[in-house]
């Protein structure tokens, strides 16, 4: 509350700041109490068991609606569309995949060969679990349908050829 001196010299007026900090207080409680907290959610990937990764059981893919995409370190990630060793990686940045990743779903598909377009992301040694789930998360977000991981089995001349440009 404000009090007023009127004697003698001129004071000056004093504010009470209790309420002001008791409304404060309401309100934050308030806010605290009717604020949901969002739950994360969980991504569901499976991987084959060993026993089932024998060639007879492999999915085919086709070479044509196939990104291969290795993902290196210092958030670089090196891509191929079709079969390994026919076309050069081409190396870019974690934040230019979703581009490429647009433009050869666009490529592939209007190249009037059947089926779906396919990523196969490829985790090297060099790469880290953030960059991982981004990736898998990025997917999910360009609504890629048809994505598999495949840890075991990088080529000896993809290893070779992210060794050669420091990103393994």
């Amino acid at each position: 509350m404000a009090e007023l001196n009127t004697g003698g010299k001129k004071a000056t007026p004093r504010i009470d700041m209790t309420p002001m900090v008791d409304l404060m207080f309401l309100l934050v409680t308030f806010f605290i109490l009717t604020t949901s907290i969002s739950t994360p959610q969980a991504m569901d990937i499976t991987k084959p068991d060993k026993e089932d990764d024998l060639p007879e059981n492999r999915l085919a893919l086709k070479a044509t609606k196939t990104m291969t995409v290795l993902l290196g370190k210092n958030d670089k990630v090196a891509w191929y569309m079709g079969e390994a060793g026919k076309s050069a990686p081409t190396i870019e940045s974690f934040s230019q995949i979703e581009k490429s990743i647009n433009e050869n779903r666009t490529k592939a598909n209007a190249s009037g060969v059947a089926g779906e377009f396919t990523v196969l992301v490829k985790p090297t040694s060099g790469s880290n679990f953030k960059n991982f789930v981004d990736m898998m998360d990025e997917l999910e977000i360009l609504k890629v349908k048809s994505r598999q991981i495949d840890d075991d089995n990088i080529l000896d001349s993809e290893k070779a050829f992210m060794k050669e440009q420091g990103i393994l």
